[in-house]
């Protein structure tokens, strides 16, 4: 898959009869836009957090899930500072395979649209330079685990990243392979743009509807409003009397850093009054 591709989710059967028909485009589309790859949303979602569930196989091979914090090196790999005390750590001395999940926080509306991502691996103890990069890029995550950080019973663990399976919401899923996780940058403004997506609801939805109809090619739009931002465009929810459709919308070129989303939104109602 290209990094211009939408996921696909290539698991699900065909819609069932009777399921709402999602209306294409019938004007022309003057603000396509870029999405992360899987790669790239992966390691938004790792940056984004500090805390998932730690999966590890006990001795008997039985699951074993435990919620962790853990902090990233630069190619993402999440480092664990585990007390010789927890089941899980006894695990890992055991047996070096596990996995971590990551999760966006649940929405009151339905759980399951939201994002999580799985890095599966092998774990292994840092040691020499390797451990100080360790020691550093999880206490930058957790700045109160230096209190604990040196004792003797606490280990540091680093998982090396072999498979990657991300899954935005509904409809929003694709897996990465190790190398491309690793090269991926993760999005500065993804994480940090819920409330600017809640102010264009809430205070500009009819410069929304402008975009839809003029940039989006949905002349026909009743409504629209944002569901998400990143650093290369806006995805919508736009009304038609066709049905709802989920178009996206590009910046005119990408931000850096979340208070860039003001100006590119300006800058989108501005092209969509002159395409108008």
């Amino acid at each position: 898959m290209s990094e211009n591709e939408t996921s696909t989710p290539t698991e699900h059967g065909a819609p069932p009869a009777g399921s709402p028909i999602v209306p294409d485009p019938t004007g022309p589309v003057l603000a396509p836009a870029r999405r992360s790859t899987a790669a790239e949303e992966a390691r938004t979602m790792v940056a984004s957090t500090a805390q998932g569930v730690l999966a590890s196989l006990t001795s008997t091979g039985d699951p074993w899930g435990s919620v962790v914090t853990y902090g990233a090196l630069d190619d993402g790999s999440p480092v664990f500072l585990v007390s010789r005390m927890a089941e899980h750590t006894r695990n890992l001395e055991g047996d070096e395979r596990a996995s971590l999940v990551v999760a966006e926080p649940p929405n009151d509306e339905n759980p399951l649209d939201r994002g999580r991502v799985t890095l599966a691996g092998r774990v292994h103890r840092p040691e020499g330079e390797g451990l100080a990069a360790a020691r550093a890029a999880h206490l930058r995550a957790m700045p109160s685990a230096e209190l604990y950080a040196d004792f003797d019973d606490f280990l540091f663990f680093v998982l090396r990243v072999e498979r990657v399976r991300w899954v935005g919401g509904y409809g929003r899923m694709d897996s990465a392979t190790a190398e491309d996780y690793a090269a991926a940058r993760p999005d500065p403004v993804a994480p940090h743009a819920a409330g600017a997506v809640t102010h264009l609801n809430e205070d500009h939805a009819h410069n929304l509807l402008e975009i839809a109809r003029a940039l989006a090619g949905f002349p026909d739009a009743t409504a629209a409003s944002a569901v998400r931002a990143d650093r290369h465009g806006m995805d919508l929810a736009v009304e038609t009397p066709r049905g709802t459709a989920w178009p996206r919308v590009g910046w005119s070129a990408p931000i850096d850093e979340p208070g860039g989303l003001r100006a590119a939104s300006v800058d989108l109602v501005q092209r969509a009054r002159a395409a108008g």
